[in-house]
């Protein structure tokens, strides 16, 4: 389990990460995830999110990368080198179907 900067793309939850990183592993062999959200200053608020996950690889996956980008950071100041950044660290979509969310309600 570690950390991730998520958006929202389609009604999915869209993460980036490396191609060699256990988590696409885990999920090639177990679509079932669970994120769990927290606020923008860590202890808080939070929410628990299930759901299935796919994982989109590049090429496929480069239109989605630079709208993840631009969704999070806004404009990249050099896009082919974003791009070349993309390959070189053989990124990948994580694309996840909220199926529950939780609590909702705190105790």
């Amino acid at each position: 389990m570690s950390p991730v900067l998520a958006g929202v793309a389609g009604g999915h939850i869209v993460i980036s990460t490396r191609e060699t990183a256990m988590k696409v592993h885990n999920i090639r062999r177990d679509p079932h995830v669970s994120l769990c959200v927290l606020a923008d200053g860590f202890f808080g608020e939070w929410l628990q999110v299930d759901g299935t996950a796919e994982i989109v690889s590049l090429p496929e996956a480069m239109d989605q990368l630079v709208a993840y980008y631009r969704d999070i950071s806004g404009e990249h100041p050099d896009w082919d080198a974003y791009r070349e950044a993309m390959v070189r660290d053989r990124r990948v979509i994580v694309r996840v179907t909220p199926l529950q969310a939780g609590p909702d309600r705190q105790g």
